[in-house]
C-alpha cells in the first residue's frame, strides 16, 4: 500500500509543489525561499521519518507569511491524502523532544477534527529574516488541512531558534507515531467506525 501524495498549490501569492511518503527514510529536498523555515521542514522529514520534496515560491519581497501559511496548507492536504481512509493507524501520537536547555512535549490526534493548542511564549523577534510567531500560523494552517488536533507545549526554553527546533520535531516524532499502521487494528481505531 503506497501512503504517498503529491499536491500543487497556486495562488496570486504562491505557488507550491509538495509531495510526501509517510513511509520513508527521512529524506528531505526543500527549497521555499525562506532559510529558518527550510531549515524546521527538513529537520521535520529528518525526525518524523517522511521522505518530503517541496518547491515554493511566493511574494516574500512583501514578507513571509503568505509562503509559510501556504507551506501548512498543502503539507497538511498532502499528509490526509497520503493517509488515504486511516484504516489501520495508530491516530495517536506523542512525543517529547529535548533540545538543549529546551522540553517541548506535542501530543496529536488524527481525528479529522483540527483544534491547535499552541502553549508557546515566544518574544516578537525574528531568526535571520522569520518572523517567529509565522510557526503559530504554520501549525495553524498544517491542523486545519490535515484535520488534526494538535497540542504543542514548550515546558522551558531559552533560546528561540532551538524552542522552535524542538517543537518541529516533536511535531514530526507525533505524527510518525500516529500515521503508522498497526496490524492489530481492524478498520479505525474509533468506536464509532469512522474517523
Amino acid at each position: 500500500m503506497s501512503r504517498t501524495a503529491s499536491v500543487e498549490r497556486v495562488t496570486k501569492e504562491t505557488c507550491i509543489k509538495l509531495s510526501i511518503d509517510l513511509d520513508g527514510s527521512g529524506k528531505g529536498a526543500i527549497c521555499t525561499s525562506v532559510p529558518f523555515l527550510d531549515h524546521m521542514l527538513d529537520l521535520f522529514a529528518r525526525h518524523g521519518l517522511f521522505d518530503l520534496e517541496i518547491e515554493a515560491r511566493g511574494d516574500i519581497d512583501i514578507d513571509f507569511h503568505h509562503t509559510v501559511e501556504d507551506i501548512g496548507i498543502v503539507l497538511g492536504q498532502a499528509i490526509r491524502e497520503a493517509l488515504g481512509d486511516k484504516k489501520g493507524i495508530r491516530r495517536y501520537g506523542q512525543a517529547t523532544v529535548p533540545m538543549d536547555e529546551t522540553l517541548a512535549s506535542v501530543a496529536t490526534d488524527l481525528s479529522g477534527r483540527p483544534y491547535l493548542v499552541y502553549h508557546v511564549t515566544l518574544p516578537k523577534v525574528k531568526i535571520g529574516e522569520f518572523d517567529v510567531e509565522l510557526a503559530r500560523e504554520f501549525f495553524q494552517a498544517l491542523v486545519n488541512n490535515l484535520g488534526a488536533n494538535l497540542h504543542i507545549n514548550v515546558m522551558y526554553g531559552d533560546n528561540v531558534h532551538h524552542i522552535l527546533e524542538a517543537c518541529f520535531k516533536a511535531t514530526a516524532r507525533a505524527l510518525d507515531t500516529a500515521t503508522q499502521v498497526d496490524p492489530r487494528i481492524q478498520g479505525v481505531m474509533s468506536t464509532k467506525g469512522t474517523i
